[in-house]
């Protein structure tokens, strides 16, 4: 039998305080080798404070983090392999791209060939070897950004860390640099920890999630297994924009399901583990797996139709003023004002804790 793989990095209670303020409440993590894990989550949730933490750039209130089974406690930010890539890029203006992207590695003891050579290697990877004697002012935003994974990658470290690092870059720019991170990332075999609060870029990248809110992880797992089986209606939301109807949990099966109790009606769905009889739930429909129907649904009334090019986004509401969307292809979008019959199929609906009440 095979033993299972100790993970790279672990986080055990680990909570960062700024004076009254609880950034990071008492965490526990762990992150694998050889993998794209991205910390996502609204402004202020926490997860700026957590990478900073592992880069050694904070000190750490209480708990621990540990690379490999040994604590980073005491090991300053230099001497820890682990390398960052900030938002800002943080290029020195003065040095052509290879002094920027050898600069980390002249405090090693290093030859000035071999500084050299991993410089040009490094550059290399990221395409940017043509534009090694220019300055960082005469590149654009996604060649800047380059260099910057360059200068990290130079150092070969256990762990880069990336924070919010596409967030300057316009839509195509953003969506180019997604595939180049990840194709970066399994060229080099190394664990890659992103920041980022946009959904989309997190599940365009990611092997592994971790879901954050108000300094407390509400979900960790692949992004299929958050978008389709979320652990709260708060996850549920912030991934996707589900539609969320409320309710409470009459009873739970042992075979995953569980019925709740609604304005709307009364279901058995698959359901997140933990929910009990009383609990409070929410029933969440993905906009794309509902549609209209000619006979029994949710009776509704459409608010507003957007088009988004390939689909028509149908905004409707429910007599108790419940908002529900729904996507639909081919077909004229019913008008403003319309009442319909919404249906969906319950196999495919998801039944989660209400907002706050996620497990990690």
């Amino acid at each position: 039998m095979n033993k299972k793989t100790p993970p790279l990095l672990t986080g055990i209670a680990v909570h960062k305080e700024y004076g009254p303020v609880h950034a990071v409440r008492g965490i526990d993590f762990t992150i694998q080798s050889n993998t794209y894990v991205t910390l996502l989550g609204p402004s202020g949730c926490g997860k700026t404070s957590l990478l900073r933490m592992i880069g050694g750039f904070e000190d750490i209130s209480s708990g621990v983090i540990e690379l490999d089974g040994g604590s980073l406690a005491g090991i300053p930010a230099n001497q820890r392999p682990i390398n960052t890539v900030f938002q800002s890029y943080a290029l020195f203006p003065h040095l052509s791209v290879r002094e920027n992207v050898a600069f980390g590695l002249s405090y090693k003891k290093l030859s000035k060939d071999e500084i050299a050579s991993k410089a040009d290697a490094a550059l290399a990877m990221v395409q940017m070897q043509a534009m090694a004697d220019r300055r960082p002012r005469q590149l654009s935003g996604g060649q800047q950004q380059r260099v910057a994974l360059a200068r990290a990658i130079a150092n070969e470290p256990r762990i880069l860390l990336l924070d919010e690092p596409l967030s300057a870059l316009d839509r195509r720019m953003r969506k180019d640099m997604q595939i180049e991170l990840k194709d970066l990332q399994r060229r080099l075999g190394t664990t890659f920890l992103h920041v980022t609060h946009d959904q989309e870029e997190a599940f365009a990248l990611s092997d592994h999630i971790i879901v954050m809110n108000d300094g407390a992880i509400e979900q960790q797992g692949t992004p299929t297994e958050i978008y389709r089986h979320p652990a709260s209606a708060y996850v549920a939301d912030f991934i996707g924009g589900a539609n969320l109807i409320a309710g409470k949990i009459t009873t739970t099966g042992p075979d995953g399901k569980a019925t709740i109790e609604t304005a709307v009606g009364t279901f058995t769905a698959p359901a997140t583990a933990h929910l009990a009889a009383d609990d409070k739930a929410a029933l969440v429909l993905r906009p794309e797996l509902m549609s209209l129907s000619t006979g029994e649904g949710i009776p509704a009334k459409v608010t507003h139709t957007v088009f988004r090019g390939a689909e028509w986004l149908v905004e409707t509401s429910l007599a108790d003023g419940t908002a529900l969307d729904m996507m639909v292809q081919d077909i004229t979008p019913p008008e403003a004002g319309s009442n319909v019959s919404l249906a969906f199929d319950l196999d495919r609906a998801w039944i989660t804790a209400a907002k706050g009440a996620g497990k990690p």
